[in-house]
């Protein structure tokens, strides 16, 4: 097969291999990348420079598999959490766990508590791993138990981060099973403690799954300021007292905000 090389650097040129209709969708999503509120397929085109009919057929495929969302009432296109999930595929579990894990045993040793990394599945969290607290008394979870959003102190983190349309589409999802008194169940309830949430930077688990468990949780934030996964201290009640979270969840993020600058996060996004 011949190929054409660039005289001036030695590499082989394959612009001439492109798929013109994969170029332009790639450049429509890196488009909406940067535009969460999204727009109209006419907009678009201008923006990006591209046929409006191009951007239309295109833009409809992208919707039918599921990388786009449409608004009905303004008839506009974002970008869905399909697409959030395959980032979380791009940044690989083994990764993740690697710029993790020693900040992780630091937050243990300050709180001496056992420390957690877990992530979004669909509309669950699941763990990825722990450090074991040093108490004679500890709380140890399986790799890989799964554990509802609406309880969890890592879940409420990531979802008040994600992007207001991906934490609804989630929220549509969700049942919010009471497992005690101290169970939100409402979703307007569950959205106000979202917004505290992004306020202070760092979620509670005041016992509302299992009533002598608390839990202090904060996001790990990639460049765009999207959560990667969460990292959460947990213990006994009688240990983790509500009179500490504020104290516990500042020292929670100091430490997962190291974490976050691995993934090009800066308090300054």
């Amino acid at each position: 097969m011949s190929r054409t090389i660039d005289q001036t650097s030695g590499e082989t040129d394959t612009t001439r291999y492109h798929v013109p209709n994969l170029d332009r969708a790639l450049i429509i999503l890196e488009f909406l990348a940067s535009e969460p509120h999204g727009y109209g397929v006419s907009e678009i085109a201008r923006r990006v420079e591209l046929p409006k009919n191009s951007v239309f057929r295109i833009v409809s495929t992208l919707h039918a598999h599921g990388y786009l969302n449409r608004r009905d009432s303004d008839k506009t296109y974002r970008l869905s959490r399909k697409l959030l999930s395959l980032g979380y595929a791009a940044i690989d579990e083994h990764n993740l766990i690697e710029k993790s894990i020693q900040v992780m045993r630091e937050l243990r040793d300050a709180c001496d508590e056992t420390t957690l990394i877990g992530t979004l599945i669909d509309n669950q969290g699941v763990v990825l791993e722990q450090v074991p607290s040093n108490q004679p008394v500890k709380v140890l979870i399986k790799i890989g138990h799964h554990f509802p959003l609406h309880t969890a102190a890592p879940g409420k983190a990531m979802l008040a981060f994600l992007p207001e349309d991906q934490c609804e589409a989630i929220l549509d999802k969700m049942r919010l099973t009471k497992f005690n008194d101290r169970t939100i169940t409402s979703k307007a309830k569950f959205r106000e403690e979202l917004a505290e949430v992004r306020e202070l930077g760092y979620a509670l688990d005041r016992g509302e799954e299992l009533e002598t468990l608390h839990c202090v949780a904060a996001p790990i934030l990639d460049h765009r300021g999207h959560p990667v996964a969460g990292i959460w201290i947990t213990g006994p009640a009688s240990r983790l007292k509500t009179e500490d979270f504020e104290r516990l969840g500042k020292i929670v993020m100091e430490h997962v905000h190291i974490i976050s600058e691995r993934f090009g996060y800066s308090l300054l996004t």
